[in-house]
């Protein structure tokens, strides 16, 4: 079955520093998975219910205004979880809202974890990898406007590539 997921992509510049940085931990998913914030994690969604979510996904656009967000530092969810975030410092209540609304429709997913917005640098690497992924982006700051949501697909290579893109209208 098709694995998809819901995010809002970082924009270049930025989007290439956090990637190149990703590759340079070591990550070996650092050139499948643009920087984004997820809104959706990867998801089995089947042909016939692509459709009825890509409407909901399009709904769930207008009913949200564009807005501005700022990464800023980073974080970590050792010893949970072997990841490095970097952390979305302001837009937080724009994704929790995007996030709950996205998951509200057609394509049911339960969450591991509590939601909590931000853009993984390193994941399920080595200690000392996560340790410098946390150090060395430590004062990283990035601030965009986020002006759509995308639905993405991973293709049969492995990577994950923009399948639609909704504008926010709100």
């Amino acid at each position: 079955m098709p694995t998809h997921g819901v995010a809002i992509t970082v924009p270049e510049p930025h989007a290439s520093v956090l990637q190149d940085a990703r590759e340079r931990f070591g990550d070996p998913l650092a050139r499948f998975i643009p920087p984004h914030v997820t809104l959706l994690p990867p998801t089995d969604i089947d042909e016939p219910a692509l459709e009825a979510f890509e409407d909901h996904l399009d709904d769930i656009a207008r009913e949200h205004a564009p807005f501005r967000m700022a990464l800023s530092g980073t974080g970590t969810f050792r010893p949970l979880s072997p990841v490095v975030f970097v952390q979305v410092s302001l837009g937080i209540s724009q994704c929790e809202l995007l996030e709950r609304g996205v998951r509200s429709g057609p394509v049911e997913r339960l969450l591991e974890f509590n939601y909590h917005p931000h853009v993984t640098v390193a994941h399920h690497l080595g200690e000392a990898a996560l340790d410098a992924a946390f150090d060395e982006l430590g004062d990283f700051r990035a601030t965009f406007d986020v002006s759509s949501i995308e639905l993405f697909h991973q293709t049969d290579d492995g990577v994950w590539r923009p399948r639609s893109t909704f504008a926010l209208k709100g």
